[in-house]
């Protein structure tokens, strides 16, 4: 259920969800899914749906990982891109090969930890992790010109968005936990933020402060 034709099925249903960008779907193709969820999940890690990862949070759908990428390329490369909600770190692992450098943030610190195993085991070295509050996203490597959320915010963070270059996309989902939340892309202007709203989607909430 690992296997190499288990993962080119999964590229064959996203490309027939609709994921046109070949990089995005060949990066999928060839990051091992398996090895973000426990080995008791692995036998489902390349079906088409979120799985739980632990600490009340999951692994993102396959689907929605890919559209959020293609969003966040669309328009002209990425190189500093921040992630808000590091998870599993299977995000990241996505975005590296895509970008020049990732930054991640997860308030959860057992996840953060699992994650940079993974990602150290990977062998993946453009990916710094921080523990940190996602809300604050990381201003000592900002100004970023891609920045991703993996939780839903009912409002983006004002703290993100001015940490957003000009030119730069925010690809988030937006919502309250329990209502119908809405794939959001936000690009910077000189003189405004652009908002385009993608597809409904749902995600785990995110929420303020840290933990371990």
């Amino acid at each position: 259920m690992t296997s190499q034709r288990t993962r080119d099925r999964l590229v064959r249903q996203l490309e027939e969800a609709g994921i046109r960008d070949h990089r995005v779907l060949e990066v999928i193709g060839s990051t091992p899914r398996h090895l973000f969820v426990d080995e008791a999940m692995s036998s489902r890690a390349y079906e088409n749906t979120a799985l739980p990862i632990g600490y009340g949070q999951t692994i993102s759908q396959p689907y929605v990982v890919a559209r959020m990428t293609e969003a966040l390329l669309e328009g002209g490369p990425r190189s500093r891109v921040l992630e808000v909600g590091t998870g599993s770190g299977y995000q990241a692992a996505v975005l590296a090969p895509l970008v020049e450098r990732v930054y991640s943030v997860e308030r959860i610190l057992g996840l953060q930890r699992r994650a940079r195993e993974v990602l150290s085991a990977l062998r993946i070295r453009n990916v710094s992790l921080k523990h940190s509050d996602g809300n604050w996203g990381w201003p000592e490597q900002g100004p970023f010109d891609g920045i991703v959320l993996t939780a839903a915010p009912r409002e983006v963070p004002e703290a993100l968005l001015a940490q957003l270059a000009v030119g730069g996309v925010l690809v988030a989902p937006v919502g309250a936990d329990g209502e119908v939340q809405t794939l959001m892309r936000i690009t910077r202007r000189a003189d405004a933020y652009e908002r385009e709203y993608l597809e409904a989607v749902s995600f785990v909430p995110m929420l303020p402060g840290t933990s371990r």
